[in-house]
């Protein structure tokens, strides 16, 4: 398969090129039945000789070219609209009726704010000419309606305010929030490209936007929702995410806060808060890629905190210099495991009020993990004459000083 990508150095442009490629180079294996042969970029530099070969070739074309930001409201009909009609020309010289996809706007419905919105208009001439295109050729045509997009690649302080944000917060830069209510909803550029997967494998999700406000299944259709259907007239992505601007904030401002806490938000899978930490880091400047940690050091080694989580506990390393014997503690409910990574040791378990000792002898040569259990009195202690004993310990709970549920008393 040969596809046409136009706008290919854009924010949704650049993703999706990428992406193409690891499929072509066999990096991505999750599309087995989906084989791309040719990806041919336009954009801006691109020759209208260069588009003419490219049209006559294409097996597919993804029309993401477009203004959303012109210095004049006029260039919104040049952009959006002439360029759309120029590929569709060209597409009908060669005689090529290849599937054709358009990236449009949600303000294409000219619903609610966006009745009036310039940039709204300009999408919806070019999806009406996309229409007419599809009855006049018979050529598939794929419209697909985005919300505000979002992912890694996204410029900043241009037409994304949660781009921005990211940039500024993890940049050390102020932010402005005018209204923290105010509700986006968002579509994550790697949710967008499994869609166009879809598309090229027969499977986009289709669509319609009724323009009545009504309620049906629990969903209120105000001309902004689009309602699934298998044969509607638009495409659309299933998955997006609606949060307001102060949660983005909050946030991305626990992100920022994170190497000096330690602590890791929840992050489920598919949730917006993933996502949106994973955008966030694609801003971190070189000089925050790496952060250090507070090492506890003794005569005995180190003991470091790595990692906390509010919910699934903390990771530690410790580190034992040569003979050395650690721990010698107990709790009543926080348990550990302890994973010897390097080095030769001896994990030793008693219970409270008992004599029997348990004994694990473990080495890094043979990486096991070890519970510690509640109500046990556990140590570590480096077999080593010479080598330091490398482990890292889980904990249940983060530590508390105030509550730390540790006593002391020897295994």
């Amino acid at each position: 398969m040969k596809i046409l990508v136009t706008g290919a150095k854009g924010f949704v442009g650049r993703n999706l090129v990428e992406n193409f490629k690891n499929i072509r180079d066999g990096k991505n294996r999750t599309r087995p039945n989906l084989k791309i042969d040719e990806i041919y970029e336009y954009d801006l530099d691109s020759t209208a000789e260069e588009l003419n070969d490219f049209c006559r070739d294409a097996d597919f074309v993804f029309n993401l070219a477009g203004v959303n930001r012109p210095t004049n409201p006029d260039d919104f009909k040049v952009g959006n609209y002439g360029f759309a009609l120029n590929l569709l020309n060209v597409l009908k010289l060669n005689n090529n009726k290849c599937p054709v996809m358009l990236s449009s706007s949600i303000q294409a419905t000219l619903a609610g704010r966006f009745g009036t919105s310039e940039y709204g208009l300009s999408k919806k001439a070019g999806e009406e000419l996309f229409f007419q295109y599809e009855q006049e050729t018979g050529a598939p045509v794929l419209v697909y309606r985005f919300p505000n997009l979002a992912g890694k690649w996204i410029r900043p302080n241009y037409n994304s305010a949660v781009g921005t944000f990211c940039y500024n917060i993890a940049n050390d830069l102020p932010i402005t929030v005018n209204d923290p209510a105010v509700e986006l909803e968002l579509l994550f550029i790697d949710d967008l490209v499994e869609e166009m997967l879809n598309a090229l494998e027969g499977e986009a999700h289709r669509c319609e936007y009724p323009m009545t406000e009504t309620v049906v299944g629990g969903v209120r259709y105000d001309g902004l929702t689009p309602c699934w259907c298998e044969h509607g007239k638009y495409c659309g992505v299933t998955v997006t995410h609606k949060a307001t601007l102060g949660e983005i904030a909050n946030l991305l401002y626990t992100f920022h806060d994170q190497p000096q806490t330690l602590i890791m938000p929840a992050l489920p899978d598919g949730s917006f808060e993933k996502k949106l930490y994973s955008m966030y880091l694609s801003y971190l400047p070189k000089d925050k890629m790496k952060f250090d940690l507070k090492m506890n050091v003794d005569e005995r080694g180190t003991f470091t905190e790595l990692l906390k989580t509010a919910d699934h506990g903390q990771v530690s390393v410790n580190i034992s210099k040569p003979g050395v014997t650690k721990g010698q503690h107990w709790h009543n409910s926080k348990w550990e495991l302890f994973i010897v990574v390097s080095g030769h040791g001896l994990i030793q378990e008693r219970k409270i009020g008992t004599d029997e000792v348990i004994e694990f002898e473990v080495s890094g040569d043979k990486i096991q993990a070890v519970h510690m259990l509640p109500g046990y009195t556990h140590n570590i202690i480096n077999l080593s004459d010479t080598d330091d004993l490398i482990t890292v310990m889980w904990a249940n709970e983060m530590f508390d000083p105030g509550h730390p549920d540790t006593f002391a008393e020897p295994v």
